[in-house]
């Protein structure tokens, strides 16, 4: 009989009540909040449902998940629900991934102000791609770009950065025409990045003077004016990290990466390997080494691997998916038909809003595990636990 797989919560159940006991007054009622979602998640403590396959005549059991955005269980249908909902904005045009990476000295003061400086690196990230995007000198047009917050490294160490997907053109400022990149060419690295720095630094001064930034430990003598003076001027010299990738092949490569990066979080069960009285053994990738091999293995113990995960548990409200320019919210379904019409394709066929999700041509929520064949609810069963929290 194969062996279960290991999970996150595993690890949060087992280990989890001592080491909150450990970590009294070091942790965060959002952190709390999250560990609470992850050991309880897919459990008979948030209720379930009661199902039936037609097909082979088979009752099974499904346990509610805790739709918590930081449990690596509750992401793979997340994901599938916001692709469908962007498969009708995809462009026929290349689409680009580009990359915005914080320095060190600015990633070790944001884990302490989480909202103000991760909303800054998403905001002047935009900035930056709309600015540069609009100069006549480079594509002279006005771009719809989506941006993604991740904040960890593949070790589950503390890297704020977002990635940008966007369509390799825009509309011309005029509005008359559609303005494309040049083939595999998006635009220059060298100018985002010194643009991004200098946003950045001015929007994180200002945060400063509004008394929006906070200091502990180490930095706690940049509470001082001067001395936070000092700490931004070597700052100011150096390159700032800016990546753009080459493009995508085709619109069905853009859904794939989405999928892949949108609903991701810091850890997945899948690179999960062993959990022993050495800790936890998960798999990881060594950007630094540029060889073959990467893909390496590394074990920490268990009080500094749930630590690691707790790093990245977002702010309430703050949004992780952003969409800026002509994928905006608030115009995005006027822009894309002007878009179109400019590029002279057709819109994507819409699905019918008063679709009848119990149709029988529709998607099935609930699968087999037998047969594969689709499930019906026959009965909700109780829960026994408070409510669980909110998508």
């Amino acid at each position: 009989m194969a062996r279960p797989a290991l999970e996150v919560a595993d690890i949060f159940r087992d280990h989890g009540p001592l080491w909150r006991q450990t970590q009294a007054g070091h942790i965060s009622l959002d952190q709390l909040k999250v560990m609470s979602a992850i050991e309880r998640c897919r459990s008979a403590e948030l209720g379930a449902h009661q199902l039936y396959c037609p097909q082979c005549d088979e009752h099974q059991i499904a346990y509610n998940s805790c739709r918590n955005r930081h449990c690596p269980k509750c992401q793979a249908s997340a994901a599938q629900r916001w692709l469908e909902a962007r498969q009708e904005e995809l462009l026929p045009v290349e689409y680009y991934h580009v990359v915005f990476t914080l320095p060190a000295p600015i990633s070790a003061i944001a884990y302490y102000n989480k909202a103000v400086v991760y909303n800054i690196l998403c905001q002047t990230a935009a900035e930056t791609l709309l600015t540069i995007a609009r100069d006549p000198k480079h594509l002279g047009a006005e771009i719809g770009l989506t941006m993604v917050l991740h904040t960890w490294g593949s070790a589950l160490t503390h890297h704020p950065h977002v990635h940008g997907i966007v369509p390799g053109g825009g509309i011309a400022l005029d509005g008359q025409s559609w303005r494309a990149c040049k083939p595999g060419f998006f635009l220059p690295v060298r100018v985002l990045s010194a643009l991004f720095r200098r946003l950045f630094l001015t929007q994180l001064r200002s945060a400063y003077d509004a008394g929006q930034l906070h200091f502990f430990g180490q930095h706690q003598a940049l509470c001082d004016r001067q001395a936070f003076q000092d700490w931004l001027a070597p700052l100011r010299a150096v390159d700032w990290f800016v990546y753009a990738k080459r493009p995508f092949a085709g619109p069905a490569a853009v859904l794939a990466y989405l999928s892949r990066y949108t609903h991701r979080v810091a850890i997945a069960n899948s690179r999960l390997i062993a959990y022993d009285e050495r800790g936890v053994t998960f798999k990881y990738k060594d950007y630094r080494d540029k060889g073959r091999y990467r893909k390496k293995i590394m074990t920490l113990e268990t009080d500094e691997f749930i630590r690691r995960f707790l790093l990245h548990v977002l702010p309430k409200g703050f949004h992780r998916i952003r969409h800026y320019g002509l994928l905006a919210n608030g115009a995005r379904a006027e822009n894309l038909a002007k878009a179109r019409a400019l590029l002279q394709c057709p819109p994507p066929p819409r699905q019918d809003a008063d679709e009848d999700p119990n149709d029988e041509t529709s998607t099935p929520r609930f699968i087999c595990r037998t047969c594969a064949a689709p499930m019906i609810v026959v009965e909700l069963l109780a829960l026994n636990a408070t409510a669980r929290a909110p998508p």
